[in-house]
């Protein structure tokens, strides 16, 4: 049993296809076909169903091909070990960020980033948190950035900072004459979300206390869509502060104002593997983000990280000036 013909087993499985797999391992299909069948009958099982469309691991086999996934995370992880105890922040990361973020903070954090550590190299990809989880645990990520609480025993969390939440409502909207809005007022003026997925939308039926919105015919697929839609008078919403006001065509649309009382929030943190090969670089990563944050946003601390029943580790000596 080789590295090698691990590799063939879980690029099958994640491909489905003789062809795209073999692709995606830099070989002929012949290749990985026969690598396939000396695994299997040294073995002795049959780790895929080739009578479908779609090749299939058998139940057996999918057990093997998450060990397998293991396997090559941890020859990766020795190599990477080896190469990093050099200077880990001279590495490529693949780092993941969510919709309602990335624009917003990321021109921000990279600018410091690549000032800092410019060997750094930081390969971005947005998505959603459901998304981002997912590719954390296969390995296709080394980070990601989203909103915490992350109940998840097999990642590490750090902390970046709390983002307050703003009343985005339109212009010429009654509450827009009020120098703060309660959450109760916004709850009962119409209140837009983004569509199913986007954690946001969680963040802020829990912030207006809604199980949920009856009668919602319109669900925003992405922050700038739910912005016109403010502008447009259709509703309002709640915007985090680092979004701020927005394009300009839309600026004189959509008014922000401060929540009364508490108001409500968001906290941001860098979470990635355990045992990831790059949790040096990621941990020194955080307490860069940590020391430089964006106006507005104040320092996290562990507890606005966690959930009633998540444990979040430490993950930085030092982190305790840093973080909260």
């Amino acid at each position: 049993m080789t590295l090698q013909e691990l590799r063939y087993v879980v690029a099958l499985a994640d491909h489905g296809h003789f062809g795209r797999a073999a692709e995606a391992c830099f070989v002929s299909q012949s290749t990985l076909s026969t690598g396939l069948k000396k695994l299997e009958d040294y073995l002795g099982i049959t780790l895929f169903d080739r009578s479908l469309r779609r090749v299939t691991p058998t139940p057996i086999g999918r057990e093997i091909i998450d060990s397998a996934r293991l396997i090559l995370q941890e020859a990766e992880r020795i190599k990477e070990l080896a190469r990093l105890s050099r200077d880990p922040m001279d590495r490529t990361v693949q780092l993941g960020v969510i919709p309602t973020l990335g624009p917003y903070y990321l021109p921000h954090a990279l600018t410091m980033v690549h000032k800092l550590h410019p060997k750094l190299r930081l390969l971005l990809r947005e998505e959603l948190t459901p998304h981002l989880l997912q590719d954390l645990d296969a390995g296709r990520l080394d980070g990601a950035l989203l909103a915490l609480p992350v109940e998840d025993p097999g990642l590490e969390v750090a902390p970046l900072f709390v983002e307050p939440f703003l009343a985005a409502l339109p212009a010429n909207h009654p509450l827009a004459r009020k120098k703060a809005v309660a959450l109760p007022e916004l709850a009962a003026a119409g209140l837009l979300l983004l569509e199913e997925g986007h954690c946001l939308r969680e963040q802020a039926l829990e912030a207006c206390q809604l199980e949920g919105l009856k009668n919602e015919e319109i669900r925003a697929t992405s922050l700038e869509t739910l912005r016109q839609m403010v502008g447009l008078g259709l509703g309002v919403t709640l915007m985090p502060l680092l979004a701020g006001a927005g394009p300009k065509p839309t600026r004189g649309q959509v008014v922000l104002r401060p929540l009364a009382g508490e108001g409500a929030a968001r906290t941001i943190g860098l979470v990635w593997r355990r045992r990831s090969a790059a949790a040096q670089t990621l941990t020194q990563l955080a307490r860069t983000l940590g020391d430089y944050l964006p106006a507005g946003v104040r320092p996290a601390s562990v507890r606005d990280g966690a959930s009633s029943s998540a444990e979040v580790r430490r993950v930085a000596a030092g982190e305790e000036n840093r973080l909260s």
